[in-house]
């Protein structure tokens, strides 16, 4: 058998995890988008405008619209002009889009601990520290 490299096995446990965390959030009608930008909105401490959203989910801000249209529409979230910089939109999250942000994340966490469930404790708390010191390096 020859040996996976690292990164090859890395994007492999990534797609085995998205796909199960996909398959979790598919009941509550949301993708994975969906679900990281109603956890950046129930994470923050106040409304955010679209550009910060943008930024935080490291995507461009046209690409945030359609996002943020499928949660209005869904009324997980609402806009609202920005009254310190009326050029500016604010995107608040909704009691239903809370309620929905804390479900994704239960099917988040659920989604790893299946596939996790291999490893020992101490073995996932390693690798926890392990990509984390990765992820600092470019954060």
């Amino acid at each position: 058998m020859v040996e996976k490299e690292l990164a090859e096995l890395l994007h492999l446990v990534g797609r085995r995890l998205r796909h199960g965390y996909v398959h979790r959030l598919e009941p509550i009608g949301l993708n994975p988008g969906q679900a990281r930008a109603l956890r950046v909105l129930a994470d923050a401490a106040q409304p955010l405008r679209m550009v910060r959203l943008a930024d935080e989910l490291r995507i461009v801000p046209r690409s945030l619209t359609p996002v943020v249209d499928a949660l209005e529409s869904a009324g997980l979230v609402r806009r609202e002009v920005d009254p310190a910089n009326r050029r500016s939109t604010l995107v608040l999250i909704t009691p239903e889009g809370r309620r929905l942000a804390d479900r994704a994340r239960h099917a988040r966490r659920e989604a790893g601990q299946e596939l996790f469930a291999v490893l020992t404790q101490e073995q996932r708390d390693q690798l926890r520290d392990l990509l984390s010191l990765v992820e600092e390096q470019f954060s």
